[in-house]
Formats: structure tokens, C-alpha cells, sequence
């Protein structure tokens, strides 16, 4: 089979534990490049934050940021597609979180103007966990997050203790699943475990197929790479999918292979040679 898109994760996947490209990985998807392959990098992350790492290595790609509610281009840094989360549903997740004393972190579009992130505590405020700790100054403080008009809210990032995000995450499947689609990240080391909430057609796959459906790329020409429960759909749903060493148990279920090595061992660069002859 001839791929011609390769979508890769980055914590855990690309990136290192010490949040660093290797030089094996970055040398094998410059070749991928240069051949006409297509690289999308699919992530959790925030625009920002992914287009620093790849910067690093002198690449611009593609990038589909926060779980799949934005692509930008690295070439320009102009946005091909968003899906903001209804205004209306964003207030009632405002409203809820409270009832359980929850916080949350707003990912939001305002690239241009300079900040991704709105929140209403302070940056280091408890209730935040950790999850704020690599943000610089990219960041507004409202008072109060239901007076956020006009939202054009990407995700909606709950810290907080597991089993509330547990029973907050099991409302939201049983009430609301045509207006949210959700999942428990628990890999994210410094953070600790997170809810993230996105619209209804806000996921890396389904973002990513819309692209490629624009590209005429069809799913068998996909191959997906990923290492955690926010990677399963499109590392279920691509031609060939990817699991990493490290992954998690979800991921191992349902990839076509799982990687010989980790991210800390170069597992894309070592799988994507195989796979591509390099």
C-alpha cells in the first residue's frame, strides 16, 4: 500500500518524556517530506505549543491542534478549519464544573491577538493542578468565564481529582454525548489525570479526514501514530495504525502494530523507516 499522510502524536509519541524531538525521528520525517508524503502533526496541544517543538527542527507542517477543534498551517500560521464549541453548551460545562467545584482551563482561538488560554483563578491556583505549567504569558484572566462573550472555545480542560472527573465524564455520555465529545487523559505526568471537552466533531480523526478528504487522500492512505486514549479513534479508523510501546491499554487494542521501541527509544523514527524503506 502507498500512504501518503502520516499523522503523529506528540507527547509520548514523538516528543520524548523530556519533551524533546530526537534527531532519528526528525532525520526520518524530513526524508517522509521530501519523498511527498504528507506529515500532520495531531495533537492535544495547543497551536502555539506544537508549532515551537516543530520550529525547532526547522519544519512546517501541518498541524492539527487541541484534539482536533483547529488546523493551521505552519507556513503562514493561517487557520484551514476550526470547530468552536457552541456558546450555549460551553456555559452549561461552565455551570456544571462548578456544582463540583471544578475549574477549568479554556483553550481558545485568538492566536492573533496573542493568547490561547482564558482562565478565571490565578496561574498557579491549586485548582488548576499543574496544568499551567508551561504557559508564559499567553494566557487572559476573566472574572467570570460565562461572561466570555462571542466564545470561540477549542476545548474545555478540567484538572481535578479522577473519580470526579470520572462521574463528571459518565454525565456527560449519558446527558449530553450528541453535544460533547470527551476523555480522561491520565498520562500526563506533571499534570496529573485531566477531562477534556470538546464539540461534537472535535477529535484528531475526524478533523484529520475532513483534511484529507479536501487533499484526496483516502483513509487506506493513512497511517496514524499515537500513544494515548485521545489517539484511539484515529488510530482505529486510519489505514494503518500505530500504537506505541508506551501506549496505553486502549491503544494497544485496537492498533494494527505496536511499535518495537518507545518515545524515549525513537519508536517513530524506527517504525516509519520500516514502513517507508527508508
Amino acid at each position: 500500500m502507498y500512504y501518503k499522510l502520516v499523522a503523529i502524536d506528540l507527547d509520548g509519541t514523538l516528543l520524548t518524556e523530556e519533551k524533546r524531538i530526537p534527531t532519528k525521528n526528525a532525520d526520518v520525517l524530513r526524508k517522509l517530506s521530501d519523498s511527498g508524503v504528507e506529515i500532520i502533526i495531531a495533537t492535544g496541544r495547543r497551536y502555539w505549543s506544537a508549532r515551537k517543538f516543530m520550529k525547532e527542527i526547522d519544519m512546517d507542517l501541518t498541524v492539527v491542534a487541541n484534539n482536533g477543534t483547529i488546523i493551521r498551517s505552519m507556513h503562514n500560521d493561517k487557520a484551514i478549519l476550526n470547530k468552536y464549541l457552541d456558546k450555549e453548551d460551553f456555559y452549561t460545562l461552565i455551570k456544571e464544573g462548578r456544582k463540583r467545584g471544578l475549574y477549568p482551563v479554556i483553550h481558545v482561538d485568538h492566536f492573533d491577538e496573542d493568547y490561547d488560554i482564558i482562565i478565571e483563578l490565578d496561574k498557579e491556583h491549586k485548582k488548576y493542578s499543574s496544568y499551567l505549567y508551561d504557559i508564559p504569558d499567553r494566557y487572559k484572566q476573566i472574572e467570570d468565564l460565562l461572561f466570555y462573550e462571542d466564545p470561540r472555545v477549542l476545548s474545555v480542560v478540567f484538572p481535578g481529582d479522577i473519580n470526579l472527573l470520572k462521574e463528571f465524564h459518565g454525565l456527560l455520555n449519558d446527558t449530553h454525548r450528541d453535544k460533547y465529545c470527551s476523555h480522561i487523559l491520565t498520562s500526563l505526568s506533571k499534570v496529573g489525570p485531566i477531562l477534556e471537552i470538546m464539540g461534537p466533531l472535535g477529535s484528531k480523526w475526524k478533523t484529520l479526514s475532513d483534511y484529507a478528504t479536501q487533499k484526496g487522500i483516502t483513509r487506506e492512505e493513512i497511517v496514524a501514530i499515537g500513544d494515548d486514549d485521545n489517539d484511539i479513534e484515529m488510530i482505529q479508523n486510519a489505514g494503518l495504525g500505530i500504537g506505541m510501546k508506551n501506549s496505553s491499554s486502549g491503544v494497544k487494542k485496537v492498533a494494527d502494530i505496536i511499535t518495537e521501541k518507545t518515545n524515549d527509544e525513537c519508536g517513530v523514527g524506527d517504525i516509519l523507516t520500516k514502513i517507508f524503506r527508508l
